[in-house]
Order: C-alpha cells, then structure tokens, then sequence
C-alpha cells in the first residue's frame, strides 16, 4: 500500500506518514509502498502491544468491575489478571472470570503474577491511598479513573484520566462548535 493510500484512509498527508514512518525506522520501498502485514507487526512492537500486558485494579465497584469486564482490553493485549476491594462484601465476589480479592494480597499478587499495570477505580477520597499501595507493590503505570490528581514517585507513571473531565473537556469542544455556528 502506499503512502498515498495510507494517507486516505487516515485523513493525513502523505509525506506525514512517510516522515513519522521514518522515525522508526525503514518500513516501505520506494515506488512499491508499505507490507501491511509487516507494518502492523513493528508498529505493535514499537508500542509494546504484541505481547500482553498484565492489570491489577483496586475497587471492585461499578467502575472496577465494568473496566475488568470490558473485552476491548484483551483485544489490545491488555490482560485484567486480578481485581481489589477493602470491602469484606465484595471480597470472594465474582467479576467475569476474577474473584474479587483483599488489598491486603496486592502486593503478593502483584508479584506472583508479574503485573506492571495498576487501575485506580476507588472513592475520591481513597485513591491516592491506592495508588500509594500499588506503588509499594512494584507496579510501573497507574491509570487513575477519579476525580483526584494521584501522584507517585519516579519511576512510576500515572495517568490520571477522570470520565467527567473527559466529558467537560469534550463539551467545551462542542460549545466552542456551537458558538461558531450561532455567530456564523
């Protein structure tokens, strides 16, 4: 496929494609264009996604259990490997094909099981505490899915990503379209 058509498909110019392309590397032949096949395998491994990636996540509540539970991760090579609550009701509860364990057994787990992948989905109020323990555990990356700003030392990343700042991100975008189109 060239680049050309690769620029179609993804509504990006076509020497962007070839530069960003280059970056990393020699992909294609000139005046043949890219092995697609080859190019999704490097691409993948490029940005670790060809081999899976083990998740723990602390809270097993709506949020905890609806991320365990979504399919799109496994397609990603994103594995959920194990879920945590301190709630003794939700402890030995089932989520898809996990048992909901103690946190008091993260680090454990987290080892046993060689999980890099840490999910906050707790309380406000209790996530930096959670964040604190995967980050005693060995976790390397933490995706916080509150409303809180978590943080964690060096070399640990944190992501922190709440759905309702992503949603008023999102509305300031579509206000921002609105206006144009009421002044227009």
């Amino acid at each position: 496929m060239s680049s050309a058509q690769l620029s179609e498909l993804a509504s990006v110019n076509a020497a962007q494609i070839r530069r960003d392309l280059a970056y990393f590397g020699s992909f294609g032949k000139r005046g043949v264009g890219y092995d697609i096949p080859n190019l999704v395998d490097r691409i993948q491994h490029i940005l670790g996604s060809d081999h899976s990636h083990r998740i723990a996540i602390i809270g097993a509540g709506n949020l905890g259990s609806a991320i365990a539970s979504y399919d799109g991760l496994r397609a990603r090579g994103f594995v959920v490997a194990a879920i945590f609550d301190n709630n003794p009701r939700r402890i030995g509860e089932r989520v898809g094909d996990l048992i909901v364990r103690s946190v008091s057994e993260l680090e454990r787990v987290v080892s046993e099981q060689s999980i890099r992948f840490g999910v906050v989905a707790v309380p406000h109020e209790a996530a930096q505490e959670a964040a604190d323990r995967m980050t005693a555990s060995g976790i390397q990356v933490i995706l916080n899915y509150t409303s809180a700003i978590v943080s964690a030392p060096e070399p640990v990343t944190v992501h922190n990503t709440d759905p309702v700042r992503e949603l008023l991100h999102t509305l300031y975008y579509l206000s921002r379209s609105a206006d144009s189109v009421a002044t227009a």
